[in-house]
């Protein structure tokens, strides 16, 4: 049995459910030494701001039990070089692209969605609401109040074409996801991401300092896929009608399985792809098999499978 992998997120179809998540795949050039880019459903980009961005200073990254710490201060080119150099090599190799963009001000998404909604090849946008408020106290984030990241999708949504996915990247760490999610969705997100990575960190024992610079920085891999997947979890059951890129820790086919029975559509893989940047063609394989073994016939029946098992 040949299984029907195709998914939908909104108006966009993908031909399987895996993709990138942002900030682990660069824009997919890394990666394609290892499989070929337009075998997964889309890559979802690094991060883009209008202006460059030189991130912060080393050591951006620190291991954890089961995961990894990251700080990288959305370093990058800014998207005058991501249109001009990174988008065009990407869709050469056939690969799909979710463009992942980041600013400082509602002036600067707008800006952003305007012009990268306007580039041909752009398949969706994700809107990363985990960058910095300005206009809030230090530390705030626009994921942290409904009502600041609404008003980000909002400006987003409405400087996109309207042909161009919107979809709203959702932190964990926040006092109520499905509010959060909610709030998008009435600023006409078309879909959801979830999770970005969980604040935590880390002290290097050897000279008693913060292991990545700055102190705090985002957690992913393995240890917050529960995180994720009960988030996905809460949001599909509030929202069933909403499609979810589901992402936190996700290594293998199985993994995908189960953040699809929570509620995804489509499941990203991350952190893996730095100690394994073959993985995403392998999870794809694995996950394959695992329709395979079940006798399911379209990957889409996955979808919020656990909602329909009762508990």
């Amino acid at each position: 049995m040949n299984a029907d992998l195709r998914v939908r997120l909104g108006a966009l179809e993908l031909p399987n459910p895996v993709v990138t998540a942002a900030g682990c795949a660069g824009t997919g050039r890394e990666l394609a030494h290892f499989f070929d880019i337009a075998s997964i459903g889309a890559v979802t980009t690094k991060s883009v701001m209008l202006e460059p961005h030189a991130g912060r200073p080393s050591p951006r990254m620190a291991e954890t039990p089961s995961g990894m710490l990251s700080t990288t201060g959305m370093q990058g080119p800014g998207v005058d070089v991501f249109l001009q150099r990174d988008l065009p090599w990407l869709l050469s190799r056939g690969g799909r692209a979710i463009v992942s963009v980041a600013g400082s001000s509602l002036g600067e998404f707008g800006e952003l969605a305007r012009r990268v909604s306007g580039t041909a090849g752009v398949d969706a946008i994700e809107v990363n609401l985990s960058c910095p408020d300005p206009e809030t106290p230090s530390g705030r984030r626009f994921a942290d109040d409904p009502a600041r990241a609404a008003a980000v999708v909002r400006t987003v949504r409405s400087h996109a074409r309207s042909e161009v996915p919107v979809l709203a990247k959702l932190a964990a760490d926040v006092p109520d996801v499905v509010e959060l999610a909610e709030a998008c969705a009435e600023a006409r997100a078309d879909g959801l991401s979830m999770i970005n990575t969980v604040r935590g960190m880390a002290v290097d024992t050897r000279t008693l300092r913060p292991a990545v610079a700055g102190g705090m920085g985002g957690l992913s891999g393995p240890a917050i896929r529960p995180l994720a997947v009960g988030c996905v979890y809460r949001v599909h059951e509030a929202m069933p009608d909403m499609p979810i890129i589901g992402m936190g820790g996700v290594r293998t086919g199985a993994d995908v399985v189960e953040f699809m029975a929570a509620g995804a559509s489509a499941v990203a893989v991350g952190t893996v792809n730095f100690s394994d940047p073959s993985a995403c063609a392998r999870v794809l394989r694995e996950f394959t098999e695992s329709l395979e073994a079940r006798g399911v016939s379209k990957a889409s029946e996955l979808v919020g499978a656990a909602h329909r098992q009762g508990t």
